[in-house]
């Protein structure tokens, strides 16, 4: 973040197992999104159809998580120093909309045609998280309060979902199941509101055509998700002593994993509605790997006596030093090469870079598993390029 008038920055040290969580999931982000064929994905990395879930589903959460953490780290030492709260507000404010029009670009490229604008998405809700976490940070730093506002959030939705008829449907687990896909209430809500973006401004679209995964009301326990990292910030900062914050990790992980199974039967882990449930096992199973990496980089510092340790993490640090530049070379990659036209298929159509890569390349003898994934590792190693340029140069990019 910039310095503000008046402020003398000083740096925030470096929490190395954030940075490297950060990069594993950016990585992963890029790896799960990009397989080549979608009849033949390893379960392990695709979505859950419904509820229930899988490594994959793990990974927007935890990078919401690792959003909070890293509110922390960049504003806490500034709100101690007196900075100006304001200033740091429009700051947020600032990030938060560049964050948001980058993602609506990237949706309407190449041809941005603006009817085709889908509102939500992966950015929007990062831009809104952030947007939401940091200015409450600014002026919430007690960690009783914040706890109360994430249980209340979580808590909230639940009854939400759980009692509020749904118009046309009827009353939740009495009329219509409780995760009915179509009829609840986050689905009915985003209809209606792409239904009067599309009256009023001609433009607007859901992901799912009835239903978007990063929809309105479902970011309210995203925002959850988000605070429980600033939670896990703040405890890292705290004066404790090194072990007593592993072992306060390690365990609010495993707590937080238990309930969200715990709560589960009566309102089920989906990503697609980011239920309550959902956020706590997954803020859970992210604490678990950051308890870790914690005790592993920042404690034992085994990256300084073991090149073996540094030469496995150093591809995460390289990632998640620009991890939402990762994720944008990655679109306008991926874009390109399904855009870009190099020839015709057996049946007449335009046949796309993507496609003919894929064919004469990674599965010249049939498509499966390996070879559609085969290709997404490749990809992501390509989109690593250009992100290892900026660290080799030392430009970290934020927004």
């Amino acid at each position: 973040m910039d310095t503000m008038p008046g402020e003398t920055l000083v740096p925030s040290p470096r929490v190395l197992s954030i940075d490297v969580l950060r990069g594993l999931t950016i990585a992963l982000m890029i790896l799960v999104n990009d397989a080549a064929d979608g009849n033949h994905v390893y379960w392990v990395l695709e979505h859950a159809p419904w509820n229930g879930w899988t490594l994959t589903d793990l990974v927007f959460p935890t990078f919401l998580f690792l959003v909070g953490c890293s509110i922390v780290f960049s504003m806490a030492g500034r709100l101690a120093r007196g900075a100006d709260r304001p200033r740091l507000a429009l700051h947020v404010v600032r990030r938060s909309a560049i964050i948001l029009l980058l993602g609506w670009f990237l949706t309407l490229m190449p041809f941005f045609h603006l009817t085709t604008l889908r509102f939500y998405g992966v950015l929007a809700r990062i831009a809104v998280c952030y947007l939401c976490a940091g200015l409450l940070f600014i002026w919430v730093q007690r960690p009783r309060t914040l706890a109360i506002i994430t249980a209340v959030l979580l808590i909230g939705y639940w009854l939400l979902m759980r009692f509020v008829p749904v118009p046309g449907a009827g009353i939740p687990t009495h009329d219509v199941a409780i995760l009915d896909p179509d009829q609840n209430l986050v689905a009915w809500l985003d209809r209606h509101v792409v239904a009067f973006t599309q009256q009023w401004f001609h433009t607007g679209r859901l992901y799912e055509k009835v239903r978007d995964p990063e929809g309105l009301l479902s970011t309210l326990p995203a925002v959850a998700t988000t605070l429980l990292g600033i939670l896990t910030g703040l405890w890292m900062r705290s004066t404790q002593t090194a072990t007593r914050k592993f072992v306060g990790i390690l365990s609010s992980g495993a707590v937080l994993v238990v309930a969200g199974y715990l709560w589960s039967p009566w309102f089920p882990f989906n990503k697609k509605l980011w239920t309550s449930s959902y956020v706590l096992l997954s803020a859970g199973l992210a604490l678990l790997a950051l308890a870790l990496l914690y005790w592993l980089l920042d404690v034992r510092q085994a990256q300084t006596r073991s090149k073996l340790v540094a030469a496995l993490i150093w591809p995460w640090r390289v990632f998640g030093s620009n991890a939402i530049a990762a994720y944008t070379v990655s679109v306008v990659f991926i874009k390109a090469l399904i855009d870009i036209h190099v020839g015709t298929q057996p049946n007449g159509r335009p046949l796309a870079a993507m496609g003919w890569v894929y064919r004469n390349v990674f599965a010249r003898n049939g498509s499966t598993e390996l070879t559609s994934h085969g290709f997404a590792l490749a990809f992501t190693i390509l989109c690593f390029l250009p992100i290892w340029l900026l660290w080799r140069k030392r430009i970290f990019l934020k927004v």
